[in-house]
């Protein structure tokens, strides 16, 4: 046993050396209802280093995360990102989703998005791809909630679509 767990911490210690920061690459989105406002508030949370060279891999440029000089090019950057690689439907209508902002959280980024008002969805169809351009093992777990009511499901690439009934 006491090599067995030696050996685990060899395999640990080496690959926390190596340059990939994780060996895999996921996000995940959530789409949440808010009754008050009428409209589906989103959040993606992407690994940092993921969407930072999926940004650069789309767009030909260097960006970088927790560089304050490069703010304005990453709003300008994850609001197209955004738009192509997210999509939303309310009760068989697609809806404008707009950019709002991204905060940076330790080794990984938050995006927020919001969509135009609804009334009482209650089919809600997605197609959420983010990364899909720099990884084709990009796994999406989406979260979508309406009126306290939770579903969830994993999106592997190639697979984007989504939808739910309330």
């Amino acid at each position: 046993m006491k090599k067995l767990l030696f050996l685990f911490s060899v395999f640990i210690i080496f690959f926390s050396f190596m340059e990939s920061k994780h060996p895999y690459h996921v996000g995940s989105v959530e789409i949440n209802y808010n009754q008050k406002s009428k409209t589906f508030e989103i959040t993606g949370r992407f690994f940092l280093d993921d969407l930072e060279n999926g940004l650069n891999n789309k767009y030909g440029k260097t960006l970088h995360f927790n560089d304050p000089k490069f703010k304005a090019q990453l709003n300008e950057a994850l609001k197209n990102y955004s738009a192509e690689y997210f999509k939303l439907k309310g009760n068989n209508k697609f809806l404008n989703v707009s950019f709002v902002g991204y905060e940076e959280d330790h080794e990984s980024v938050n995006v927020y998005l919001e969509s135009e008002k609804i009334d009482n969805p209650k089919k809600v169809e997605t197609a959420v791809s983010f990364l899909y351009n720099l990884f084709d093992d990009q796994i999406n777990i989406v979260h979508i909630i309406v009126n306290g009511e939770r579903k969830s499901e994993k999106l592997t690439y190639p697979n984007r679509y989504l939808f739910q009934q309330f």
